[in-house]
Parts: structure tokens; sequence; C-alpha cells
């Protein structure tokens, strides 16, 4: 089995808003090693686990094998309702949205603009790899990526740069963006490449889309009492995340005192975070990746 030994982000705050227990039945979307579904199972709640990535699926069905209330499918978090039709409605739906550790630090999942490997970054096994999506789109199509998915200011001369070079090494593509950016203008704080990966890897995956149909679905996937909890690590994330809840949680606009809503702009959803949940500082110093971790939770009531 290899190795997928990865530090779960917000662990206790997302399992205790997730309220497990026996008879419950929960979806974790994003599996990945398997850490926040081992405490949901170790509280008695059914617990259905779905990942892409099958190195994900084989460590977490070995670290989870002495649960018999756990079981594993392969699929995106995005297709949930399809993938779980059989068990729907259920009492839980979890994601979390970050890439797990084993995917960034194997230089042969081509995540990593420290360590040398393909050009790849697909969390699973089908699909285009990043490389071969810089081929395929052309010079527009790669600056609306890096725009969009990376807010990264010097999009368009990277583009031209990617198109011009075509990498198909992950440090050869770190090197295309350093060529493309004036020294000057290197952020401080994060490698010159950090936004342009990221912006490849969302893209490759279609992260966003996946988020969308997900959010969408929340009304079939859950139960009256129910509830849905997603960690964000990106902006965009966690801006689509508040959105969407706020929309489902709607807004009466009764006068007071009516003693039903007549408006019909009262959702079926209420909010249990007001503000998203941030990991602690304590949490932070034992994982600098969960510093922008952003956890929101809405509970179905109608």
């Amino acid at each position: 089995m290899a190795d997928f030994s990865h530090q779960t982000v917000l662990l206790q705050e997302a399992v205790d808003l997730l309220q497990p227990g026996a008879g419950k039945v929960i979806i974790d979307g994003t599996l990945g090693g398997g850490g926040h579904s081992e405490a949901l199972a170790a509280r008695g709640a059914t617990v259905i686990g779905v990942d892409r990535d099958p190195v994900a699926l084989s460590a977490a069905r070995a670290r989870l094998a002495g649960y018999p209330n756990f079981s594993a499918r392969q699929g995106n978090f995005g297709d949930v309702l399809e993938v779980c039709e059989d068990v729907l409605p259920v009492d839980g739906v979890l994601v979390d949205l970050g890439v797990s550790s084993p995917q960034l630090d194997v230089a042969e999942r081509g995540f990593s603009f420290q360590k040398d490997g393909p050009l790849d970054m697909r969390m699973g096994d089908t699909g285009r790899t990043a490389a071969e999506l810089i081929a395929e789109e052309d010079e527009s199509e790669l600056v609306r990526v890096l725009r969009e998915y990376g807010e990264e200011p010097f999009a368009r001369p990277i583009a031209r740069e990617l198109k011009r070079a075509l990498p198909t090494r992950t440090l050869e593509a770190a090197e295309v963006v350093k060529r493309a950016v004036p020294r000057k203008a290197w952020p401080s704080k994060i490698h010159v490449a950090t936004r342009t990966f990221q912006a490849l890897r969302m893209a490759v995956n279609r992260e966003l889309e996946s988020l969308d149909s997900l959010l969408e679905s929340l009304p079939s996937l859950l139960k009256v009492g129910g509830r849905a909890a997603v960690i964000a690590f990106h902006s965009l994330e966690d801006r689509k995340v508040k959105e969407a809840f706020r929309g489902l949680v709607g807004a009466c606009r009764c006068p007071p005192g009516l003693p039903v809503c007549a408006c019909g702009g009262q959702g079926d959803f209420a909010l249990l975070t007001r503000k998203a949940i941030a990991p602690s500082d304590e949490e932070i110093a034992t994982n600098p990746r969960a510093r922008s971790a952003h956890l929101r939770v809405v509970e179905k009531v109608r």
C-alpha cells in the first residue's frame, strides 16, 4: 500500500458540528487519508468515503479496516448524488477541498514546483494532465485560468511563456514562471509559481465546477436535520460556499408579527456558522498548511 500520511484539518470542529452517532449516515466526499472518516466512524456513524484518487482509497481502506461501519467508493465529490444514490438522503456531508500532503509531496504526482516530476496534477487517474492542458488550450484561455483560479497579476506574460515553452516537467514549468515575472515583482511570502500551479491544478481537476455541483446537490443529498460541512482553502472556493449557503438559507421579508413566513423568502436551511471557523493557532503551529482553511456548516431544517 502506498503511504498516504496526511494531517487532517479542523478535525474536531468539523466532526462536532456534523454530530455523528449510531444510526446516522455521513458521506465524506473527499476521503483522502481517512482522517475525518475515522473520527466520524469512531463515534458510531455509518461513513461512506468518496475519493477519485485510487492511492487515497487504498490507504483509507487499510486505515479503517477495523470499522465495519465504513466503506469507500471511487468518484468525484461533485458527483456524490450519483455515486451514493443508493443511500440518499443522508444525515451529513463533508468535503475538505484542500490538496492532501501526499499529493503535494510525491514528485511523480506533479503538484509541486519544488520537486521535479511530470507536469501531471491529476487527483485521479483519468483526464488531461497539466502539461496537456497547456499544450491544448490557446493563450487566452490560459490567461483566464491563471486570472480566475490563481488570481495571478502576471497571467498574460506567464500564459504567453507557457505556450512558447510547452513544459512537461514541474521544475521546467516553475522556471517558465520565473522568466515571465519580473524579479522585482516576485512575492515575498510565497514562491513566484504558487498561483500558477494552483490555477493549473484547479483547472485540471475542475475543482470549482465540482464544488458548484456539490452545493447545488445539497437539498437532495440531505434529509431534514442533515448537515453539510465544507472546508475551503481558497478565497474563490470559500466565496462560492458562503454565497451558496446564503442562498439555501434565504431571508424572510415578511412584516414582524406574522406567526409563519408568508413571503417564501425563507429557505430550507439554517446557518450553523455565522462566520467561517478557522484553525486555532495551535493547529497552525503543528500544520502550517492549515492556515488558510475555513469551515462553514449548514443544516437542512425543513
